[in-house]
Formats: structure tokens, sequence, C-alpha cells
């Protein structure tokens, strides 16, 4: 009986190895890009274009950030991406949690059709090809060089997933709060935003993170929309005109540097809502 635990324990032991090993190596082919940025925003150009197997840089130069801040007009284009991001972020916690509520809790013809139609789009990307009809709808009606346009539309495109989180967390609230809720003279409504949107906030916290992530790193659509008005450019946009600064090359350094300051602002909001991410996110997704 010893001798099948010790051989148990043993495997086991192997097993877990192999797994810790096995996060490692994934953990690293993630993060190993963004160390490369980090570390290559501190070396010279020449040395980012000759290449080499040194990762680390053979001399340090801190002026790239002061370059990239100077030439990327970084505080307007850094305000424009706050905008961008904060919009979408407010107008996906409003129609996620509204469409949520009303998918989980309200009865209508024809409700489960288009609930699946919205979860089939968690696994259909459009992409760009969306995007010269979009333009082109925009200019029609006049509203291409509106930033609410852009706000409007990178909405759009991540709601299939939000309302599938936001369905799953409101079939896990009792409805015998509704009916309690009617019974003191609460309308549909009413119901909603005083007591199913407060009990929403593991969720909300999750989908504030995924949005503004979305927002932050929108570049294709804010490219097209923004190239006749450099002002309303985003710091996706900006960062990757920072790759022609360089004289004749591709200014590599300060692009590099430029990516490392906008990855501070993604941090700051994981780090205000990490501890509500990802029980938001399991339980949405296990209770849908």
């Amino acid at each position: 009986m010893e001798k099948t635990r010790a051989v148990y324990s043993t495997r086991t032991k192997i097993v877990r190895f192999i797994i810790w090993l096995f996060l490692a190596f994934v953990a690293l082919l993630v993060l190993f890009p963004v160390i490369y940025i980090i570390l290559g925003s501190f070396k010279e150009n020449k040395e980012l274009l000759t290449g080499g197997s040194n990762i680390f840089p053979t001399k340090w130069i801190l002026t790239n950030y002061i370059e990239a801040w100077q030439q990327a007009n970084f505080a307007a284009y850094t305000l424009n991406s706050i905008r961008l991001s904060v919009g979408v972020m407010v107008c996906s916690l409003l129609i996620s949690t509204m469409a949520g509520y009303v998918f989980a809790r309200k009865d209508f013809r024809g409700k489960e059709l288009l609930y699946y139609i919205f979860v089939m789009f968690m696994f259909i990307n459009v992409g760009s090809v969306s995007l010269r009809p979009l333009f082109e709808l925009a200019v029609n009606l006049k509203v291409n060089t509106n930033y609410s346009t852009i706000i409007l539309i990178s909405t759009g495109c991540g709601q299939a997933t939000y309302i599938f989180l936001c369905r799953g967390f409101v079939n896990s609230v009792p409805k015998e709060l509704d009916e309690a809720a009617k019974i003191d003279g609460c309308t549909f409504f009413q119901i909603y935003y005083k007591i199913v949107l407060p009990m929403l906030k593991p969720v909300m916290a999750t989908i504030a993170i995924l949005s503004f992530r979305q927002g932050w790193n929108e570049y294709i659509m804010p490219l097209v929309f923004t190239m006749s008005n450099d002002s309303m450019r985003p710091l996706t946009v900006g960062i990757n005109m920072l790759k022609n600064s360089g004289d004749g090359a591709a200014a590599w350094n300060i692009m590099f540097a430029g990516a490392t300051i906008a990855i501070i602002p993604i941090l700051v909001v994981y780090c205000c809502f990490s501890r509500y991410f990802m029980g938001g996110l399991t339980t949405g997704a296990v209770k849908a």
C-alpha cells in the first residue's frame, strides 16, 4: 500500500512538473515580444536594424522616450485614445448589461434565435471586410469626421461576447428578487438599475477591461477615419507614424519607446479591475 502511494506521489510530481514546464514555456512565448519591445526601446536604432542575438542593449539610450513623446504628439494622441477607449467602455457597459438583462428576463418572440445569432458572431470576425462599407456609410451621413462614429463602430465589434457574459450572470441572480421588486411597484427597467445592475459589478469589471483594451488597441479603423485630420489620431496610429521619423531608415527604437509608454494605461486599468476580472469572466461563461 505504501509502495503504491509512493509510486502515485512520484507520478503526480512528474505530471505537475510537466504542466508547470509547459505553462512556463507558454508564458515565455507570450511575454517575450513585450520584453523585446521594452528592452529594444533603450537601444540605438542601428543596433535594432543590424539584429544580433543580444536581447539587452549594448548601450542604454534614455533619450528615445523623449523623442517619442515629442515626435508623436503624445499628449494630444493619448487624450484621443483615452476618449476613444472610455467611450467604447461606457457604451459597451450600457448596451451589454441592458441586452443581457433583457435576454435573461424578458420573453418575446424570436428571443432564442436572436440570442444565438449574437453568440454566433463570437466566432465570426468580418474584420476589415466591413471597413469600406462602414466608411462609405459614414461619408454619406456626413459623420466620418465625428469621433462618436469611431466609438459607436468600435463598440459594436465586441458586443456578442459581452452580452453572452451578462446574460449568464443575470441568469445566476434569483428571480425571486425580481418578483419582490414587482410587488413593491418597480417597473421592468427599475428592476434593472436598482436590483440587477448593482449585482453585475464583477462582470461589468470584466467588460470594462476588455472593452477599454479593445478601444485602446484599435488601429485600422481610426487610421482610415482620421487620415484627413491628424489631430483626431489615437495613440496607436501616432506610434506607428514614429517608424517613419528616422533619417532614411525606420526608427524602430523610437517606435518601441512609444509602444512602451502606450502599455502603461492598460496596466493601470487592469490593476484597478483585476480583482473582479477572472470572477466575472468565469461566472458569466459558466452560468450562460
